[in-house]
Parts: structure tokens; sequence; C-alpha cells
């Protein structure tokens, strides 16, 4: 079989080597594709080509169309133009090619956007933590003063964003010179915050928060159309350096279980969530493996092996999660391309 995953972020590579592990090379062959002849992942694969920079939309799409057709791909595993491609899959299936979509276009148009995401879901499902989307000055002022009310501290976050780029912890006691002096991160003075706001009449969407102290969880997961296959919590530890831990938190299975179930979530996805005071909320769900997915396969499961079996409609056997393993990233460094 063979599978090109298109552009997406370097650690597709972790995903590339448990397939590998999987599989005997006439058995997978594994394509990637980037705008960058130094991406990273291109050590991971099999085959490596580079494509178009510019490209996005139906443009990109003919182009993905034809890739496929040039190099005889048995299956897309789409990254960049996701939804897009999502929405176009009875093009691929015309031509004999297969798509594995985390989800169908709207979920996925969706996710992308963790206002419309967080007003949509029903408590029912998963728990969020309480949040307010604003874009102007006089609706954030409402906003901080209305969740003020019921919680200590809040934090913003722009609508869309990956990463977790934008976000900072509202800092009503010191200004930047400390943050600078002090190298304090992931914080943004409140009142220097609003200064910039009058200065802009309205701005893209971001959120105000009750800000969760607590443990973070990173959630790997295997699904096939709703029905999740096999799940791995991660918890991170609270302090810098101290590594993660595989965990089994009863409330945040139940909620990966009814979220994969409520999105008809497929193929490799990330949920995370972070613990406040009313207990594990939902933060995001990331259609794509995850930047720790290496290590979330150390708790004793190959998870790209399990959503590849179910998607070939082959029989898939619950493995045995090791829980308690402490597990950490090793960098290693690597030679992307010899001298020109």
């Amino acid at each position: 079989m063979r599978i090109w995953f298109n552009k997406t972020f370097s650690t597709i590579s972790a995903v590339f080597n448990n397939l590998h592990l999987a599989y005997r090379p006439s058995a997978v062959t594994i394509i990637c594709t980037h705008t960058h002849t130094t991406a990273s992942a291109f050590l991971a694969a099999d085959e490596s080509y580079l494509e178009p920079s510019a490209l996005v939309g139906q443009d990109y799409l003919d182009w993905c169309l034809e890739f496929c057709q040039r190099h005889r791909i048995d299956l897309f595993w789409p990254g960049k133009e996701a939804a897009f491609i999502s929405l176009h899959q009875a093009q691929f299936h015309a031509l004999g090619i297969q798509v594995l979509s985390v989800a169908d276009y709207d979920t996925l148009s969706l996710l992308d956007n963790k206002a419309a995401f967080y007003a949509a879901l029903d408590p029912d499902v998963a728990q969020t933590m309480e949040f307010i989307a604003v874009d102007n000055l006089y609706a954030f002022d409402h906003a901080v003063a209305e969740l003020s009310r019921r919680h200590d501290s809040l934090c913003v976050k722009p609508s869309v964003s990956v990463f977790g780029l934008g976000f900072r912890v509202l800092d009503t006691r010191r200004d930047s010179i400390t943050h600078l002096l002090k190298g304090v991160e992931y914080e943004i003075p409140l009142q220097e915050l609003r200064q910039g706001m009058m200065n802009t009449r309205s701005f893209d969407t971001m959120l105000v928060m009750e800000h969760l102290d607590g443990h973070e969880w990173s959630v790997d997961c295997a699904g096939r159309h709703g029905k999740l296959l096999c799940a791995v919590q991660r918890r991170k530890s609270l302090l810098l350096g101290h590594g993660q831990e595989i965990d089994n938190n009863a409330e945040i299975a139940g909620m990966v279980e009814r979220l994969t179930a409520h999105y008809y979530l497929n193929g490799l996805f990330n949920i995370q969530f972070k613990n406040g005071k009313d207990g594990p909320r939902l933060l995001e769900i990331n259609p794509r493996p995850s930047g720790g997915f290496g290590m979330a396969c150390l708790a004793g499961t190959n998870l790209a092996k399990l959503a590849l079996q179910a998607f070939k409609g082959e029989k898939v056997s619950p493995p045995e999660i090791h829980y308690g393993l402490k597990i950490a990233e090793v960098n290693t460094p690597v030679v992307l391309r010899d001298k020109v």
C-alpha cells in the first residue's frame, strides 16, 4: 500500500516510524511531501517530494489529484487543506484513491474555531471551561468583569490558533517590564492589553476564559468513524522538565469516548484537557497526530497501526496500556541536507 502524507507538522515523523515498525517495507510505502527541502519528516519517509507552496483551495486540490495519479497513491492521509479535501473525497474515490480524513468538512471547520466549537458543544458530551467570546474592547471589559465574579484568575486565547499560540494569563498586578526582567512567560498585563485594544476598533475573535491551573492531559487517539479504538492519556508534570505519565483518568476517558462518537472522529487525533477547580475540562480536539504521539506509543500500543488496520477493515485487538509509565522525549541531532 502506497500512503501519501502531504504537508503537515514535523511531528508526523513519529507516525512514519510506527508504521515502519508495524509493516514490512514491501507492505507499506510512505510518501511525504512538503514545501521545504529541509522538512525533517523527509528523513522518516520512503519517498519524498516537494509540493508547490502557493497553492490553496481548488488549485491545491487539483494538484493533489494529479499527484495521486502520478505516484500511484492508494491512500491519501491529508494534513494541509484537510477540511477542503474531506469535502471532495468523492473525486479521489472516483480514481480509486482512498482518503483518511479525521472528520467531515463541517466538523473539521468547527474544530478549527474554538469559539464556535465551545458554544456548540453539548455539556453532556464534555465540559469546557467558562468562556466569553469577544472582538472589541467593550466586550472584553464586560467579559472580564463578568467572569471575575466567579473565577480568581482569567486567561485569553485567539479563537483560531495552534500550538497554544496567543494563550496568555491576565496579570492584574505587574507590568510588561517586570515580565521581561523576571522572565515571566504566558502572561500579559491586563491594563496594557486593554491599551492595545483601545487602538484597535475590532480584532479577530478571542476567548476570555477561566484559567485552569491544574494538570494538563494530552490524549492520543485512534478511531474509526466514531468508534474509539484506543486512547492513551499523557498527564503532563506541573514542573518543567519532569516528563509525563501515562494516566487512566476515568472522567477524561468518558469524555474522549463520547467526543469520538459525537463528532464521528476517525484515524489519528488528539484531545487535550486541563484540570481546574471543578475537575478536568476540555481544551481542544486536534484533528491530527500530536507532538507527543511517539511518547504515547511507548505505553504499549502502536496507534498508527491500529488506525490503518481499522481503515483496511482488519480486526483490531485492544492493546494493553502500561499505566503509570513515566515518559519523556530526547532530542536527536540530524543532518537535514548535505551542503550544495
